[in-house]
């Protein structure tokens, strides 16, 4: 991933509106959700929502499908792990680690 690519992303994700929807669209999993779902899920209101998930859609952090008259929004996964991978990708110097069991 390019270092261009995970800021986009990490501003995407760093608002808390946009990583609420992400957060909800993981759990909704391959199935996504209609705008309409989101909007109620989170009582965030439709004209924002529009605005989020743009920007999401902007950074790759979701993809959407037209289903009828329905908009379907989905979490795009390779594109979250791809962000983790980056993010982790040279920890502890190289050597095997427990990610969990890190300094605090």
């Amino acid at each position: 991933m390019e270092t261009s690519t995970a800021v986009t992303a990490l501003a995407a994700l760093a608002h808390a509106s946009r990583l609420s929807v992400f957060r909800l669209l993981v759990q909704a999993g391959q199935a996504g959700l209609a705008a309409g779902q989101i909007s109620e899920a989170l009582g965030i209101p439709p004209s924002s929502l529009s605005f989020h998930l743009k920007e999401l859609a902007r950074a790759a952090m979701v993809s959407c499908e037209q289903q009828g008259r329905f908009v379907i929004y989905r979490a795009d996964f390779a594109a979250a792990a791809e962000l983790v991978a980056f993010l982790s990708e040279n920890c502890c110097a190289g050597q095997d680690c427990d990610l969990s069991n890190t300094c605090r």
